[in-house]
């Protein structure tokens, strides 16, 4: 499957910034909003150097050509359903259509794609400028060439895509990034460290080595007998609630978002939020620059 033609539907940040790289890699891009003020907004967040070699376009008709169609559009079942349908109507039944949301059941949205051999999920992550991973998931339909497809796609644009062959909840990442922050939630309502000290453990200790050796890989260097043992007398003790922690339904209740209402766990009030992003970034970079750059 030679891949040349992308479509984008969507054009939030996620939306907008796939496009740019795609754009940034040679790919004929065509980026889809169904409002027109969106889409003028997403053009001032594109790249310069690639900015007019992308197509803008409110017609879901300009879609109908293209080999590979990434969809952004709202993540709400109900909505991404109904663009699935009519998009169905418009494409080549060989186009291949994958969705970039972040938990939404893969075969639960493949019912409504016409030939769902050719759907996949293909979740990136934000901010996906800098964040290298892309997780390809299939469908219980899903044919490997259309996988396979996807993934050489993810790799031509220097990302570091990993197969999900079972579609589960949470896909595999955000999985492991829950159960993580169960345990993180817990310690802190226990008392047992501050929320500025669990994401200092994160950040200067388990983070930190992450970023360059996986857990499996962790268990190795450390050694298995090891491992064994502390698994052994700390499993039983772990965290394993299945209700949503208290302090994250607290926060949420109260509709404390974070950073999009400058207050969540942290306070991001008087430029606090601008700033944050900022040193996320900036670090984000760094580490990216550091490990990654060719």
């Amino acid at each position: 499957m030679n891949i040349k033609r992308i479509g984008i539907a969507g054009a939030g940040t996620m939306g907008y910034s796939m496009a740019d790289i795609f754009a940034q890699y040679g790919f004929d891009v065509t980026l889809w909003n169904h409002r027109q003020p969106t889409l003028d907004k997403a053009k001032t967040h594109i790249s310069e150097g690639v900015r007019e070699k992308i197509a803008y376009t409110t017609n879901l008709n300009d879609l109908s050509n293209v080999d590979l169609i990434v969809e952004n559009v709202t993540e709400d079942e109900e909505i991404k359903n109904a663009f699935y349908e009519s998009l169905s109507q418009i494409v080549g039944d060989h186009t291949i259509i994958a969705t970039n949301t972040s938990g939404l059941s893969i075969n639960g949205l493949a019912a409504h794609v016409k030939h769902p051999n050719r759907f996949l999920g293909m979740h990136w992550f934000n901010p996906p400028t800098l964040i290298l991973l892309i997780e390809i998931i299939k469908n219980d339909a899903t044919s490997d060439d259309v996988a396979q497809a996807v993934y050489d796609v993810a790799l031509k644009i220097d990302k570091k895509p990993v197969l999900v062959n079972k579609d589960v909840l949470g896909f595999a990442a955000n999985r492991i990034q829950l159960a993580v922050i169960r345990e993180a939630l817990s310690l802190v309502e226990a008392g047992v460290v501050s929320k500025e000290g669990i994401d200092d453990v994160i950040k200067y200790g388990l983070g930190f080595r992450w970023a360059c050796i996986g857990p499996l890989e962790t268990m190795d260097f450390g050694g298995l007998d090891t491992f064994y043992h502390i698994a052994d007398y700390l499993m039983p003790d772990l965290e394993d609630s299945h209700r949503v922690p208290k302090s994250l339904k607290d926060h949420y209740l109260k509709g404390e978002y974070g950073v999009k209402t400058k207050q969540g766990f942290y306070d991001y009030h008087d430029g606090k939020d601008e700033q944050a992003t900022k040193q996320r970034d900036e670090k984000l970079q760094k580490v990216y620059q550091a490990l990654y750059k060719k």
